[in-house]
């Protein structure tokens, strides 16, 4: 949004448009930017000829990591994010600790998932509830509703969030076997993976140079698939009893 910190969606953009030779007004008026906010951003990752949206938002991370905490508002109550869980205030935490470790999660899953999805999984996370409404993580994260839902999507298709209702509200949720299940859909994947390669080894024809590198490659995660779906057994015996996994 205009005004606001500029999303990894932006430096995409902004990216896409140095490769097609663009100037920087006509950047900045296609995300509805002042020029000035897109010459520095430019400027201090790497130029017009070395800008990578991924380097940028990498550096963008490290940077607010490294500026002092700032305090906390005065809702700041219990909870050091401001809320209360369950009705009942948590006590005997360091706010800034937490935030910190916040911030530092929150810049380790950014390195693989959109920026906002990663912002509102440790919000999840880190929430004693493993619970928030729309309003709980705008309030938190001083988003626009539609950012919400976009990271809302973008973590559901991970299999890591779900959804219920709330007399109206929607709630969304993560449970103890949140990662079994994204692992599983990682070993689906893998599996799809696997075959989709063969295929390509038979559609080349057998013996081929070309057909002998797509087959092992298709061995390979097979393997993997193999290895991956052993482990997500492994987990849900040792966790047998204390939640019921659902695929």
């Amino acid at each position: 949004m205009p005004g606001g910190h500029l999303t990894y969606e932006d430096r995409r953009a902004i990216a896409d448009g140095l490769a097609e030779g663009l100037p920087y007004a006509e950047i900045a008026r296609r995300l509805g930017r002042p020029r000035s906010t897109i010459g520095r951003e430019i400027a201090r990752n790497g130029g017009p000829h070395g800008y990578h949206a991924a380097r940028a938002q990498q550096a963008t991370t490290w940077r607010a990591r490294r500026r002092p905490t700032p305090p906390l508002p005065p809702a700041a109550a219990g909870d050091p994010r401001g809320h209360e869980h369950g009705g009942h205030e948590v006590t005997g935490r360091d706010p800034g600790a937490v935030r910190a470790y916040e911030q530092k999660l929150t810049g380790l899953l950014a390195g693989g998932w959109p920026p906002m999805a990663a912002k509102v999984m440790v919000c999840l996370l880190t929430s004693d509830s493993g619970n928030m409404t729309v309003a709980d993580l705008i309030e938190r994260l001083r988003v626009s509703p539609a950012s919400i839902s976009k990271a809302v999507g973008a973590l559901e298709q991970l299999g890591l969030l779900k959804r219920e209702r709330d007399n109206r509200r929607e709630r969304y949720r993560i449970d103890d076997d949140v990662w079994y299940r994204a692992w599983l859909v990682g070993t689906r994947s893998m599996a799809l993976w696997a075959a989709t390669v063969r295929e390509g080894a038979d559609v080349l024809g057998a013996d081929t140079p070309a057909s002998t590198r797509l087959l092992t490659a298709s061995r390979f995660f097979q393997l993997l698939s193999d290895d991956m779906a052993a482990s997500a057994e492994h987990y849900r015996t040792a966790f047998a009893g204390s939640w019921s996994p659902t695929s």
